[in-house]
């Protein structure tokens, strides 16, 4: 279905940003990592620097390869690629999987009270 006084092919390029590829396309319909979790915070190094283009890889996974020669958080690395967080967890599950990054997972401070403490003070909250 196209806009009328719009062609076929007009409708899938943005002005800005080019030809639009949807992320579940990226993704190829899958919603979670084959590996790992990802916390927004956890820490994406390339474990190569030199990554061809081979089967199952997008351009998408080559740039998160390149993106990481430097430590980047998942964050960062969304916000740079301009795609949306769980995106770049599946694609960075792919590349776990591969051993083409390594991943360091924030470490939990010892100390922090439990979560049931934080859940008592928000129902406490919520009963004023």
């Amino acid at each position: 279905m196209t806009v009328q006084g719009e062609s076929a092919d007009h409708q899938w390029v943005d002005d800005h940003a080019g030809p639009v590829v949807r992320p579940y396309a990226m993704t190829r319909g899958r919603a979670r990592p084959v590996t790992g979790t990802f916390d927004l915070i956890s820490l994406v190094t390339a474990t190569r620097a030199d990554v061809t283009p081979e089967v199952g890889l997008g351009p998408e996974h080559l740039a998160i390869v390149g993106l990481c020669q430097r430590i980047q958080s998942v964050a960062e690395i969304a916000a740079h690629l301009d795609l949306p967080v769980g995106t770049i967890r599946v694609l960075l599950g792919d590349l776990a999987a591969r051993n083409l990054v390594q991943v360091r997972e924030p470490q939990t401070t010892a100390g922090l009270p439990d979560n049931s403490i934080f859940e008592a003070v928000i129902n406490g909250l919520r009963a004023l």
